[in-house]
Order: structure tokens, then C-alpha cells, then sequence
């Protein structure tokens, strides 16, 4: 799908999540500590969405898959993308914790304790496509701010063109019957679970605070693995 496996080769972890392991689905290793990231997320919340929210998308998953044995050899990937034609009976339990799955596992691939900036050509694309870095910022502020509930905001490559969407629940661009179907190079959280300890109901702050720990260097490798 839209040269997919480009970006999710710069990866082995996150390819073998995506790719599955007779649909085994499990929980990624996190490349830094719980506490790595403070004071920007602090590590009780980490801990709490990392060892509960999304150890629990992954044994639902899996749950659901072990009804249909038929799906076992698929990928993750292949069950979002083709998520209409997933059995009724587990439709939504594989939307909601596939999706987890998949969004959680590329959204810690994107955190880092460390400073990083965007690549040479993937800042020429950020200020071709919204005038400058800044307003890039405040677009997606403005986008996360304004997801009603729980969801995500993403950048993602739409048509060789960079563009911000949000989709809610566990939704994401690379399932089936996205509205936006793309090629995602960035992500965030933007479910009260990732943020309420620390910041409470400053939605706002938070993704402020995002662009202190984004890993520029990831999101500029998926960028070039795409174009």
C-alpha cells in the first residue's frame, strides 16, 4: 500500500509487529526508560499506557484472532487494510485493537529523550506544504485540539504530498475505509489516558510539549523511505 513497506523496513521491531508472527501479536520493546521522557510525559503515565493500555489492545487482538484461524497468517497491516472484509463477529474488536496495536507501536517508535530536528528535505517539504515550520505546529495543534474525544492526529504522505489528518478511537490512515487514506510518517496521542496524570484536561500543553521529545530523526527516515 502506497510504498508501506518502505518505511516499516527502517524498522525491525515495528515490522515484525505489523508483519506478525502467525498473527501473534506482542507487545513492542521500548527503546528508552518510563522515565525517559520527563518531565514532558511523566513515568507513571508512561507505564500505565504503555504496560496496561496497550498490553491490553494486544491480548484482545489476539483474542480475536484465535476465533478465526483463517486470519493467523495475516499481518497486521493486512487486517487494518482490509478491514471490511474482517468476520462481523470480531469487525470491531480488531478495529479497536488492531488499531491500538499498530497507532501505539508507531507512536513510541517516535518518542525520544533526546534533541533531534527534521531533515534538510523533510523541512523543504513541511514549509512547501504549510509555509513555514511554525505553522506546520500550529496546524497540527489546532487539529489535535480540535479531535472531539479520543483519537489521533497524524502527519501522513497523501499523493506524494505531506498532509495532517485525525481520526478517532483507534482508527488510522492505513485502514480500509479511512476517509484519508495515507502513508503515516508521524503521530500523537491525543486519548485523555496519554496525557490526564500530568497535564489534566490541557489537551494543549501537551501537544506542545510533544515537539520537545519528537524523534525528528524517525520521522525524517520514513519521510525519505517514502519519496
Amino acid at each position: 500500500m502506497m510504498k508501506i513497506n518502505a518505511f516499516i523496513n527502517l524498522t525491525a521491531v515495528f515490522m515484525l509487529l505489523v508483519s506478525g508472527v502467525k498473527a501473534q501479536f506482542v507487545l513492542p520493546a521500548l527503546q528508552y526508560s518510563y522515565d525517559a521522557l520527563v518531565p514532558h510525559i511523566d513515568s507513571t503515565t508512561m507505564r500505565i499506557h504503555y504496560s496496561n493500555h496497550h498490553r491490553t489492545y494486544v491480548n484482545n487482538l489476539n483474542a480475536a484472532i484465535d476465533r478465526h484461524p483463517e486470519l493467523k497468517n495475516r499481518g497486521l497491516e493486512e487486517l487494518l487494510s482490509g478491514i471490511t472484509a474482517i468476520p462481523a463477529d470480531i469487525r470491531i474488536a480488531v478495529r479497536n485493537n488492531g488499531g491500538g496495536h499498530y497507532n501505539h507501536s508507531f507512536f513510541w517508535m517516535l518518542l525520544t529523550p533526546k534533541q533531534t530536528k527534521p531533515s534538510l528535505k523533510l523541512e523543504k517539504a513541511i514549509v512547501s506544504g504549510f509555509g513555514s515550520m511554525d505553522s506546520f505546529k500550529a496546524e497540527f495543534e489546532k487539529a489535535a485540539a480540535a479531535r472531539f474525544g479520543s483519537g489521533w492526529v497524524w502527519l501522513i504522505v497523501s499523493d506524494g504530498k505531506l498532509k495532517i489528518v485525525s481520526t478517532p478511537n483507534q482508527d488510522n490512515p492505513v485502514m480500509g475505509d479511512a476517509p484519508e487514506k495515507g502513508v503515516p510518517v508521524m503521530a500523537l496521542d491525543v486519548w485523555e489516558h496519554a496525557y490526564y496524570l500530568k497535564y489534566q484536561s490541557n489537551r494543549g500543553a501537551y501537544v506542545k510539549a510533544f515537539w520537545n521529545i519528537l524523534n525528528w530523526d524517525r520521522v525524517s527516515d520514513l519521510y525519505n523511505a517514502y519519496r
